[in-house]
């Protein structure tokens, strides 16, 4: 009776084991089911991961039409995720719509018919950034201050207006784009003259002006 007792002890410690070590791929399922939920459960996770997707789908337009304006990408980046964190169709609840999130009026002056197509929407919103650069001097709050809240607020208190909103607009933007003022991204271009010398200009408008010089002589 003892070792029939011992007997049905091992052979049920064995099973056991067998069962614990059987689970282990479950296990393994079950935890990242549960992992899968909570990410899709919780908002925060979820929109970060919305952000990151966004922002690797629009960066090659990002960078091209940054290039194009000589406006440094990152402050793009910076901007577009303060506004719509990368939703192309965000609406705010004052009618600014799209990526940059631009007002009708806005999106009108610069020329952009779908406010919702992503190029049209950076186009327009980089230009309106650009021309704002120009007029405040390269001051990187001043700039966002009238992104966010318009010019005439700027104009009434001398300044970065006393709102909260635009303050932590501000604060948000610059948490990512730390300059006090907004850099210019210049393009050099570089390219051989007839005596097989290297020239480095930033000016388009010679290469063009070469390139076509060429063309006739060809």
């Amino acid at each position: 009776m003892f070792l029939l007792t011992n007997s049905a002890i091992i052979a049920d410690a064995i099973g056991k084991k067998k069962a614990v070590k059987d689970s282990k791929p479950l296990n393994s399922i079950i935890i990242t089911v549960l992992g899968s939920l909570l990410l899709l459960g919780s908002p925060s996770l979820r929109a970060k991961a919305q952000s990151q997707s966004w922002n690797s789908t629009f960066d090659r337009i990002i960078k091209t039409i940054a290039e194009k304006h000589g406006l440094e990408p990152g402050l793009i980046h910076s901007l577009i995720y303060a506004e719509s964190n990368y939703d192309p169709y965000a609406v705010s609840s004052k009618g600014a719509m799209g990526l940059m999130q631009l007002m009708p009026e806005t999106a009108k002056m610069y020329g952009v018919r779908n406010p919702f197509d992503p190029r049209e929407n950076i186009e327009g919103g980089v230009r309106y950034l650009k021309d704002l650069s120009s007029l405040y001097y390269r001051q990187t709050d001043l700039v966002l201050a009238a992104y966010n809240a318009g010019q005439e607020a700027i104009k009434k208190y001398g300044g970065v207006p006393p709102f909260p909103e635009t303050r932590n607009y501000i604060e948000k933007v610059m948490a990512k784009y730390p300059t006090r003022y907004i850099k210019r991204g210049t393009k050099i271009y570089k390219f051989y003259n007839d005596s097989g010398g290297v020239v480095l200009t930033n000016c388009p408008y010679y290469i063009y002006s070469l390139n076509k010089e060429k063309a006739e002589n060809n």
